[in-house]
C-alpha cells in the first residue's frame, strides 16, 4: 500500500492546498493530510480546529482515501507512525523548492526510505498562501478563489 504524507500548517486550507491534495489522492493509496502543531507559532486556528476544518471539507468532497491527522515534533517519526514512504510537498516557485529541498535531503538523512515528492502547484493557484489568505480576510478583502466556502465563512466570523 503506497502511504504518503502531505504535511502543512494548512492556516487556512486553501485552494492550492485542496489542488495538491486532489491530484496527489488519485496516485496513492492512502493519503494522510498531517496538520503540523508548531509550538513556536501563534496560528490564527489551533490544530485541532484546522484538523476540523479540514475533515468537513474533505467528506463534503467524497474523498475515501484521505486521513486528517495533527502532529506534532518531526515529520520522519510522524511518517512511521502511519508506514509512510512518501512526502508530499506543494512547489509555488523557485524560493520554495531551496528550503523544501533542504528538509527533503535531512528527512531523508535520518529514514533512507522516506522519499519525498515535489508536486508543482496548478498555475492559477501560483500566488497563493495561507499568509496571503488571512491578510485579505483580516483587512476585508474577497477570498472567494482562494479558499472553500467553508473556510471563508470560518475566516468571516474570526475577522
Amino acid at each position: 500500500m503506497k502511504v504518503a504524507i502531505y504535511p502543512g500548517s494548512f492556516d487556512p486550507i486553501t485552494n492550492g492546498h485542496l489542488d495538491i491534495i486532489n491530484r496527489v489522492s488519485h496516485i496513492v493509496d492512502k493519503l494522510i493530510v498531517g496538520v503540523l502543531d508548531n509550538q513556536s507559532k501563534t496560528p490564527l486556528f489551533t490544530a485541532q480546529e484546522r484538523v476540523s476544518q479540514i475533515q468537513t471539507i474533505i467528506r463534503n468532497s467524497g474523498y475515501e482515501n484521505i486521513e486528517v491527522v495533527a502532529f506534532s515534533g518531526l515529520l520522519v517519526e510522524f511518517a512511521k507512525m502511519y508506514n509512510a514512504k512518501i512526502i508530499i510537498k506543494g512547489l509555488r516557485a523557485i524560493s520554495d523548492f531551496e528550503n523544501e529541498f533542504q528538509m527533503a535531503l535531512i528527512n531523508k538523512s535520518m529514514d533512507q526510505e522516506l522519499e519525498t515528492l515535489f508536486i508543482p502547484t496548478s498555475t492559477q493557484y501560483l500566488y497563493l498562501s495561507s499568509s496571503v489568505v488571512k491578510e485579505i480576510a483580516k483587512l476585508g478583502g474577497n477570498v472567494d478563489d482562494m479558499v472553500p466556502l467553508e473556510i471563508k465563512q470560518i475566516l468571516l466570523e474570526k475577522f
